[in-house]
């Protein structure tokens, strides 16, 4: 972990947050209390950041430093709304792409994906606001850059935010190894948002249901799945497929 990635200190806490700087996530002494703690509690609040309570122990095992029981990790990145990012791409005449990301908490496999995403023209990733990997020094690494050059949309419920991409005109597929329909049969090539979800337990149901399809990649080997950054590459690659055929058929 860059020692840049967090803060630690109440006040140098706050005057992160009062300065602006996004906050991926603030982590409190399970016990922390008093004038100082209060107003650090009020400012979260003012600024819609939920804190979440930890023993000493883990605050201990971040940073041996006088933490004053508050670390809050910054991100590497400036995020986007997706109520913001979704008119802007229709008003500029853009055939959007999205992905969205569901429970992908491993740094590397979320910066690779973003990897291959940012070279398939995808236009936003989306992801959670919690129980998701953070965009930190080691996300961008592993995404070769791409992260700084690719809007990340982080939403508070991921259900609302694919349930506006629907209303949005978005056809919504999900990549399972439950589903029956082969990934090549569906249609990538208008709005589409991509769903990926963790390895080991998959989509979340309530994300499911929302899906239009749900699609699986052929397996032939022993191992039932592949690694979730592969397996996005591969239904990426499949749009821009069906996309650059789609754009000669026009021509």
């Amino acid at each position: 972990m860059e020692a840049n990635d967090y803060i630690f200190g109440i006040r140098a806490v706050m005057e992160a947050i009062e300065s602006g700087r996004q906050i991926d996530k603030v982590l409190v002494r399970n016990d922390l209390n008093g004038q100082l703690a209060g107003e650090l509690f009020g400012l979260l609040r003012s600024r819609d950041i939920r804190p979440q309570r930890v023993p000493e122990q883990k605050l201990n095992r971040i940073t041996r430093k006088n933490h004053q029981g508050v670390i809050a990790f910054v991100s590497a990145v400036n995020y986007h709304s997706l109520r913001q990012v979704v008119p802007t791409l229709f008003e500029d005449g853009i055939l959007p792409m999205l992905v969205v990301l569901d429970g992908i908490t491993d740094v590397r496999n979320f910066g690779a994906i973003a990897r291959t995403a940012e070279c398939c023209g995808v236009n936003a990733i989306v992801i959670p606001e919690r129980g998701s990997a953070g965009v930190n020094a080691d996300a961008v690494k592993t995404s070769a850059g791409a992260l700084l050059h690719l809007p990340v949309c982080r939403e508070r419920s991921l259900k609302e935010a694919v349930e506006y991409l629907k209303l949005s005109g978005y056809s919504i597929v999900a990549a399972s190894e439950k589903a029956d329909i082969n990934y090549t049969k569906a249609d990538f090539t208008g709005p589409v948002a991509i769903v990926m979800g963790a390895e080991d337990v998959g989509i979340s149901p309530e994300i499911l249901r929302l899906c239009d399809n749900m699609v699986s990649i052929p397996m032939f080997g022993h191992i039932g799945s592949l690694n979730v950054s592969v397996a996005a590459g591969v239904m990426l690659y499949e749009a821009v497929r069906q996309r650059l055929e789609s754009d000669m058929e026009v021509i």
